[in-house]
């Protein structure tokens, strides 16, 4: 599904280097979460995969479904499949959920020669699929964010992900500023999406979510490379002992908080 090798990527504003290195193979239908401490790359990767500015890629490449995504502007690494759920989503005021998703929708199946949905079949599947996720129809009518709450903005994304249908779905620190019925909830939507045609990267800091999300493999990301890979267990082990020990294996200093 996807296959990212000897990835390396620095500030394109100062020449700091984030990523050295990394190589992660995600396959098809299975959930990869990345856990390591603050400053390791984790967000940095999710914003060059997505094509987010500000960043130079000086090494390696991203190749989801035999597409290099390097190469893609980020609408057509979105049409190609890709998904990033953001840790922080936007509000836009004056637009509406309904007219953004369809909007969206539309503009990703023209970019695939597909047929673009009428009014009438877009209402039928948006609300399906509302109703699906357990989402109260009311969110449909509001503006894009606008006056939700952290987890209202996350279950919003997770309905943008079933409507749009990506083959490789990217959680940004999806739990965020989420209490625990709220992170459950959005655990859920998520879990409701899981199928053997897409996969899920699972950025987060905290064993919590893992309980709710069971990820196939955990992977331990510091100093810009991934560290250790494993299953279940290893966020586990993290949970209890922390990074100090891994970072330690490989000679990286843990800085003090």
């Amino acid at each position: 599904m996807l296959e990212i090798r000897n990835l390396h990527v620095k500030l394109e504003d100062q020449d700091k280097v984030i990523l050295k290195g990394l190589d992660l193979t995600v396959e098809s239908g299975s959930v990869h979460a990345i856990m390591g401490p603050n400053g390791s790359g984790k967000s940095t990767l999710s914003y060059v995969l997505s094509g987010r500015d500000g960043y130079e890629v000086t090494d390696g490449s991203a190749v989801l479904d035999g597409q290099e995504l390097l190469d893609m502007e980020p609408e057509a690494r979105a049409a190609a499949g890709l998904f990033l759920a953001f840790q922080y989503p936007v509000e836009i005021p004056g637009v509406g959920n309904m007219t953004f998703l369809r909007t969206a929708v539309n503009a990703q199946r023209k970019a695939r020669g597909e047929e673009e949905l009428s009014s009438t079949d877009f209402l039928k599947e948006i609300r399906a699929k509302a109703k699906a996720l357990k989402i109260d129809a009311e969110m449909l009518k509001r503006p894009v964010n606008v006056g939700f709450s952290g987890g209202e903005k996350k279950r919003n994304e997770i309905l943008q992900m079933a409507m749009l249908e990506p083959k490789m779905c990217i959680l940004d620190e999806t739990d965020s500023g989420l209490d625990v019925d709220a992170m459950r909830l959005v655990a859920d939507g998520v879990n409701a999406l899981r199928s053997p045609e897409r996969s899920f990267i699972v950025i987060t800091h905290y064993q919590r979510l893992l309980d709710h999300i069971k990820p196939d493999v955990v992977h331990i990301m510091a100093d810009g490379r991934i560290l250790q890979t494993g299953g279940p267990e290893l966020a586990l082990e993290v949970e209890k002992n922390g990074y100090a020990d891994i970072l330690k294996a490989h000679g990286i200093v843990a800085e003090e908080a």
